[in-house]
């Protein structure tokens, strides 16, 4: 039986962001691995929260004077989030994840303490079940 640590993509092998990151550092980070959206993790490792596309383009929109040039003096946690993609502890049922992976593109990992352990994409979970349903 497929457990949560079975779909885990570890915190190594993904991007995120640190909450001290600049607003350049998101966009380089999100152009560079073709995200549309990224966990962002304090300087403890505690998972808090996720920075999307959308979050960017309306601050963008919304700064007077505000241009990729100066993006480097935003700092993300100054930048209004409008999704959080919920975590799950690694020992959580499957259940609890998929629950969330149908509302997110990603289902951020957590030990019980909140630190951020990696993410689970959707993608995955429906490749999976695809197969399985299909063989």
């Amino acid at each position: 039986m497929k457990t949560i640590a079975s779909f885990l993509h570890p915190k190594k092998d993904i991007a995120f962001i640190t909450s001290s990151s600049t607003m350049q550092e998101a966009l380089d980070v999100l152009e560079h691995h073709y995200y549309t959206a990224v966990p962002i993790i304090d300087e403890h490792g505690i998972y808090i929260g996720t920075l999307s596309e959308g979050d960017l383009l309306w601050k963008l929109k919304n700064t007077p004077g505000l241009t990729f040039d100066n993006a480097h003096e935003v700092l993300i946690s100054e930048i209004k989030k409008h999704i959080f993609n919920e975590s799950v502890p690694l020992d959580s049922d499957l259940e609890d994840m998929l629950t969330l992976a149908t509302d997110q593109s990603f289902v951020p990992v957590v030990d019980h303490n909140g630190v951020f352990l990696g993410i689970i994409r959707r993608k995955d979970i429906i490749a999976y079940y695809t197969r399985n349903i299909t063989d």
